[in-house]
Parts: C-alpha cells; sequence; structure tokens
C-alpha cells in the first residue's frame, strides 16, 4: 500500500493519493458526507456525496487532495474511492468528542477502543517519548542498559508484599524491583539502567498505587555521597520534562532544585519532629512551598531517618540516626526514591543482624560484596505515577495502558 500520512497531504495539493485509517466521526448532510479519518499523522476530512461508512470502520481511500484552510491541517480529500479493509460495529465509547465522557471503570473495560481516543493516545505518545528520553540522558552520561530477571528467588528485597509462584515446584516471587541486580552490575558496567514491570502486592486501593508499574531504575558507582546520584537524576528529569513539554505539556523545573533536609521539611510542612516519614499532606505542602518559594514542581527533600529506608542505605556519616537517601517530590507527590547504598560486606552483614534477617537468603546478592564493589547509590521512577502528574490525572489508572489493582487482571 503506498500510503501517504494525514499530516504528509499538504505537501501533496493537488495529486491523487491513497490514504487509510479509521473512520472517526461522520458529519451528513443534505447534499454532502463529511468524513473524518484517523490515521497515526492525526485526522484528515473527506467530502463525499456517497457515503456508506461507519464509525471505526477501517478504510482506505483514494482521492485528491485540495486546499481547504478550514480542513484539518489545511486540506482535504475529495472525489474519494472507498474501500472497507476492516468492518466495525458501533463502538462503545464515542471517540468523536473532544473529550471522553465515559467514566474511568468504562474506560478502562473497554480500552481496546477506548486508547484510540487523540487525547488518550497523546498520554501515551508521550510516555513513551518520557522513556526515550530517560534513555538518552543516561546514555550520553555512559551508562548501560540491562535486563533482570522479574522471577527471583527471595522476598526481602523491601516491605512490600509480594506475589509469590510455584516455580516448578519451588517457592518463587515477581520482583519488587531490580534492585539487588542493579546494585551488581554495578560490578561490572559501573553505570547501569533499566526500564521494566516491577510487583507490589500491596492491599491498597487508592488513586496511586498499582499492583505493577514501569520503573525506571538507574544505579551508578564511584560516588561521594547520594548528592552525585541526585545530579544525575536532576539531568534525567529535565530531559524527561522536556520531552513532555514537547508534546504539549507544562512541567516547571528550575536550574536548581529546591532541597530540603527531611527535619527541615517537617518544619515547612508543619509536621511532628519526632515524624519518621512525610504524609500525602506533607507532600502537598511541601509542593506547595516549592513552586511559591522557587517557581519549581520539585523539590528534593533528603537525610530521612535511617528507620524508614531500606537495610542496604548507607547513613548520613557522622549522623547515623539520618540516611544519605532523597526522595524528589513532583507537583506534592513522592516521584522517585534513590540514596547512597552500603557497599562493603560487613556492613551488610551487621545491617542484617540489626534487622533480625538471615543473610542466607540473600547469598548470592552479598557475594558481589565479596570481592570489591565501589561505593555507589541510585533512584528508581515510576513512570506512570509521572505521567499523572504531567497530566493532572486524579488516578493514576488514567495513565496506565492496562491497570492491575485489587480488583483488576483484564482487559
Amino acid at each position: 500500500m503506498h500510503r501517504i500520512l494525514s499530516n504528509q497531504l499538504p505537501q501533496h495539493v493537488g495529486e491523487t493519493v491513497t490514504v487509510a485509517g479509521w473512520v472517526h466521526r461522520r458529519r451528513v448532510l443534505a447534499n454532502v458526507t463529511f468524513v473524518i479519518l484517523r490515521d497515526r499523522g492525526g485526522l484528515l476530512q473527506i467530502v463525499t456525496r456517497h457515503d456508506e461508512t461507519q464509525e471505526e470502520q477501517v478504510v482506505e481511500v483514494t482521492g485528491k487532495v485540495v486546499a481547504n484552510s478550514v480542513a484539518p491541517g489545511g486540506v482535504e480529500l475529495v472525489e474519494p474511492v472507498f474501500t472497507v479493509l476492516g468492518p466495525a460495529e458501533p463502538p462503545p465509547v464515542e471517540l468523536f468528542r473532544p473529550e471522553l465522557k465515559a467514566s474511568l471503570p468504562v474506560l478502562l473495560d473497554h480500552a481496546a477502543v477506548a486508547l484510540r481516543h487523540p487525547a488518550r493516545r497523546k498520554v501515551f505518545a508521550a510516555s513513551a517519548a518520557v522513556v526515550g528520553a530517560f534513555r538518552a540522558a543516561l546514555d550520553e552520561q555512559g551508562f548501560t542498559e540491562v535486563f533482570t530477571p522479574k522471577i527471583v528467588g527471595s522476598a526481602t528485597e523491601s516491605g512490600a508484599n509480594v506475589f509469590q509462584l510455584d516455580y516448578f515446584q519451588q517457592k518463587a516471587y515477581l520482583a519488587q524491583s531490580p534492585q539487588f541486580y542493579k546494585q551488581t552490575m554495578v560490578g561490572v558496567f559501573e553505570r547501569v539502567y533499566e526500564v521494566g514491570p516491577v510487583f507490589r502486592a500491596e492491599p491498597h486501593d487508592t488513586s496511586r498505587h498499582l499492583a505493577t508499574y514501569t520503573s525506571l531504575d538507574a544505579e551508578l558507582g564511584f560516588i561521594e555521597s547520594h548528592r552525585d546520584v541526585m545530579a544525575v537524576l536532576t539531568e534525567v528529569i529535565r530531559a524527561m520534562v522536556g520531552a513532555v513539554n514537547n508534546h504539549g505539556y507544562d512541567v516547571s523545573m528550575p536550574v536548581d532544585v529546591p532541597t530540603l533536609h527531611f527535619a527541615e521539611a517537617l518544619k515547612i510542612a508543619g509536621a511532628p519532629e519526632d515524624e519518621p516519614d512525610l504524609a500525602p499532606e506533607h507532600e502537598r505542602a511541601l509542593g506547595e512551598w516549592a513552586l511559591a518559594e522557587h517557581g519549581s514542581d520539585f523539590v528534593f527533600v533528603e537525610g530521612y531517618p535511617m528507620r524508614k529506608r531500606p537495610f542496604y542505605t548507607h547513613p548520613q556519616p557522622g549522623e547515623p540516626r539520618w540516611s544519605n537517601s532523597f526522595d524528589l517530590l513532583f507537583r506534592g507527590l513522592e516521584l522517585v526514591t534513590g540514596g547512597q547504598r552500603l557497599h562493603r560486606h560487613a556492613d551488610y552483614l551487621a545491617a542484617l543482624a540489626r534487622e533480625g534477617q538471615d543473610p542466607a537468603p540473600l547469598r548470592t546478592y552479598l557475594e558481589a560484596f565479596q570481592h570489591g564493589m565501589p561505593p555507589h547509590g541510585g533512584f528508581a521512577i515510576g513512570l506512570e505515577r509521572f505521567m499523572a502528574r504531567v497530566t493532572g490525572a486524579a488516578n493514576v489508572r488514567e495513565t496506565t495502558l492496562f491497570p492491575r489493582d485489587l480488583h483488576r487482571v483484564a482487559p
């Protein structure tokens, strides 16, 4: 099929061309019908007197391109000849409307069709650009992409509940993160990243939690502290912000992202000084402060209490109750967690002993630290949560292609 896309038509005025796509909308008047065709390039208008199409049919159309300033793209197709490539029943949602009026459950139940809507497509086109920007930013800084297992033998990576599997009559789990593997790979490549799914069997039924989401992970060696990790993350986020802004969104990120110590953040948020973590209302308050004081949609909070961080987190030198870790808040919501890790084998054994954990299940992970590992750290970004903040979506399921939660395993 020698096919021209809708956004290429202005280059072919006066020519006879072939286009193909979905019938997006039909406007039937007394003597003429305007058929709006949708393809990956956008929308185009076709003028016909003999229309027998139906919405969402897949059609091939041959016609003449003429200029029309009020048509999409400034051109339209006339004298068309239609060929139906794929018949269609009436769609369960009205895709021709500028906004989808159906409820979120309806949109998710009929995702195969609802995702065709231009507004929904825009979200996931931007999401793809974000991943491309993430990869490009890290490639430029000498990182190597890795691909780690999603079936693991240990369930002790974090405090989140895990999905257990019957793995050839052995107990196994879906990976909660690539944390152990990406640390191990620092001993191979020094700087690594991964884009992949993670699985959390947490019994949360909220607008910000999913049972599986896409995690953008990075880990780098030969650092002095978590501040080196924050510097890399800042450039990565800047690239991701550029990608979404190029897709028509508006995210503000200053040259210098404001940074608060956890103790200072509690004061600004009006939280008790003995609070071990930031509650959602504290994160919202800090987001408002960052925007009002610094014109930033982002704010770093560093130095979280060690008791709220995983066992592999490096304590702050001279102040062991605080950690060399951080969160990056985006528009009042935690987006990124990261920090410096322990890198000496003896420190791991001591940390596990304090936690009352048996090191035996982590034997293969700990082996890397027995044979020399540099000071290192890393971070993880939730892609769907990032896009939810970018788009202003009230629910992270709106920025997830096929979300999985407590109640949904289809489509």
